[in-house]
């Protein structure tokens, strides 16, 4: 299959066809469809061809038939960020936009990539990592009283690996810290429960087009409940963004080098979107990154790009063209 994907790939016109991936089985599974169906519009108003396809049995066979110049992966969640989806896109030969396997691996996995943006130089919040069956057999109410009494209060609680912020929980009470594990452990197998950094919470979208990663515009989310979780961020009208954010040239610049740095540390490439915390005493703090950021119109993504003067058709036409060029003859 590899030489007959390098063939069709070979013998492509001059009108790049561009494959865009999304949906899946993942619990962000509607997320993902409406990326993908913003980009494929987006896309073909910048002139390129594009087919749309879920991920399920009959991709490999329609990729044999129908070899697209590159693929734009929108899947969210475990099925189009751990990694796996991306390798067997390299089993068969064809370019696509975003971060390669390894760094997918580990910036999914929010505890390591923490571990990373530690090595980095970065502020990450103090946390622990708790496999479900640690916490079942050491005696839940034992160990919610160790993670209190250590982290203190609020605490954030979230699935180890995940987005959309499903499954995470804001906990102000130990009283609460219950309910929030059981969500938690409800999208996944490990926690991550962290100390809760509050003040102003803003997101970096990353580009790479071929001259090295840049920063775009910071944008300051605002969510009417006062925490930016799955109907906030996907609901419009529940959350209010301001991009530029309202902050200080300096500040804005220092979440840009975090937002660059880890994008770098992590060896992403093409796109990522960088989600951080400023405290009341202006340090900037890494929350979690993103390899496959929403595009929808309620996503941060998007706002960014345009508050930078850019088309978003244009902009990812220029990774589809960058994946392209980087392809392995």
């Amino acid at each position: 299959m590899v030489s007959t994907l390098r063939q069709a790939q070979d013998g492509a016109g001059s009108s790049t066809r561009v494959l865009v991936l999304a949906g899946g089985l993942s619990h962000e599974r509607d997320v993902s469809i409406r990326s993908g169906r913003r980009v494929a519009e987006a896309l073909r108003d910048a002139g390129f061809e594009v087919d749309e396809r879920d991920v399920d049995a009959g991709l490999l066979p329609w990729l044999a038939d129908h070899t697209p110049d590159c693929v734009v992966p929108l899947l969210h969640g475990e099925t189009g960020e751990d990694g796996a989806l991306r390798e067997i896109l390299e089993l068969v030969g064809l370019p696509y936009v975003g971060a390669g396997p390894a760094a997918s691996r580990v910036a999914f996995d929010k505890p390591v990539a923490k571990v990373v943006a530690q090595g980095a130089g970065l502020h990450t919040p103090p946390s622990v990592t708790l496999p479900h069956e640690t916490f079942r057999e050491l005696g839940a109410a034992m160990v919610m009283h160790l993670l209190v009494a250590a982290l203190g209060l609020p605490l954030i609680v979230k699935p180890a690996k995940g987005g959309s912020a499903l499954g995470c929980s804001v906990v102000r009470s130990a009283d609460d810290l219950p309910s929030a594990m059981v969500d938690a452990f409800a999208y996944g197998d490990t926690a991550l429960v962290e100390q809760c950094i509050e003040g102003v919470e803003v997101a970096v979208p990353v580009i790479d087009t071929g001259e090295g990663p840049r920063a775009l515009p910071v944008v300051e989310v605002k969510p009417d409940g006062g925490v930016y979780d799955y109907t906030a961020r996907y609901t419009a009208g529940s959350t209010e963004f301001v991009v530029p954010a309202k902050i200080d040239d300096d500040l804005a610049a220092e979440c840009a080098r975090v937002a660059e740095t880890i994008h770098a540390a992590l060896g992403l490439r093409d796109l990522s979107r960088s989600d951080l915390m400023i405290d009341a005493e202006g340090r900037v703090w890494f929350l979690e990154v993103n390899v496959a950021p929403g595009l929808t119109e309620t996503s941060t993504v998007p706002l960014s790009v345009q508050a930078a003067g850019l088309d978003l058709g244009t902009l990812v036409g220029d990774l589809v063209r960058a994946a392209v060029a980087r392809r392995t003859p």
